[in-house]
């Protein structure tokens, strides 16, 4: 009898980026908020790797995920958050920096992976890489000796390269840095270290995402019964159906 049960398939969520996505499950984290929504529904996949950018992304993507066989992986949605280690500045930090054009070629190569692995377009969203608060990131900096390595402007530069991507690939955007910036609203609240996601940061994203990825998990039903709805006469009848 054993041999025969069908294993229980949870659906996923994966969440690809660089330290911004690694830390998300940290307490009150936009990852683990999600997860929260999702439990029983889908898994949550943290694939954060931090100080990544979009080339070494690209690279490894298709370890991350099955690009062989699609029908192994049962993703409903995949967020791809690059652009914050990319827009580092070249000249202060050329082991990170990725010039900006290469950045959306390398989103677009990302999707392209992402569709051969059973990923379409419309379940991908792209995040942009948030504001920097220059004068708390040069504070960090300093204590790694060196000097200030990234920009806001030029922060700015990849979140619209981002979004113009996202336009041409056909994927969703969450365009984090116009806004967290708009209506002139103080946008430092959301960093912790000028770089890095604050807990009300973690709010935001979680938020503004959810927004986005709701539809896309709408359809997703409650995985095994409810326990007032097992049989308890004859539980198995209600445990091993093939829901």
């Amino acid at each position: 009898m054993m041999s025969n049960l069908k294993t229980v398939i949870w659906p996923k969520v994966i969440l690809f980026g660089d330290s911004i996505t690694q830390f998300s499950f940290q307490a009150n984290g936009w990852g683990a908020e999600l997860a929260h929504k999702l439990a029983r529904k889908c898994d949550v996949v943290n694939r954060g790797l931090s100080g990544y950018n979009s080339r070494w992304g690209k690279i490894i993507l298709p370890r991350l995920i099955n690009t062989q066989n699609s029908a192994d992986n049962n993703i409903s949605a995949v967020t791809v958050f690059f652009g914050a280690n990319d827009c580092a500045l070249q000249d202060e930090n050329p082991q990170q920096h990725v010039p900006v054009q290469e950045y959306s070629e390398n989103l677009k190569e990302i999707t392209r992976l992402l569709a051969s692995a059973g990923v379409s377009a419309d379940r991908v969203i792209f995040i942009t890489p948030p504001p920097l608060h220059e004068a708390a990131w040069e504070k960090e900096c300093i204590l790694k000796g060196c000097s200030l390595n990234r920009h806001n402007s030029v922060a700015g530069q990849y979140a619209q390269a981002c979004v113009q991507t996202a336009g041409q690939c056909g994927t969703d955007v969450l365009d984090l840095w116009t806004l967290m910036q708009k209506d002139g609203q103080d946008f430092t609240a959301y960093l912790s270290d000028g770089l890095h996601l604050s807990e009300k940061g973690n709010q935001f994203v979680a938020q503004h995402l959810w927004g986005l990825l709701e539809s896309r998990v709408a359809d997703l039903p409650f995985i095994l019964p409810y326990w007032g709805d097992i049989d308890t006469k004859s539980p198995e009848n209600s445990l091993l159906c093939e829901q």
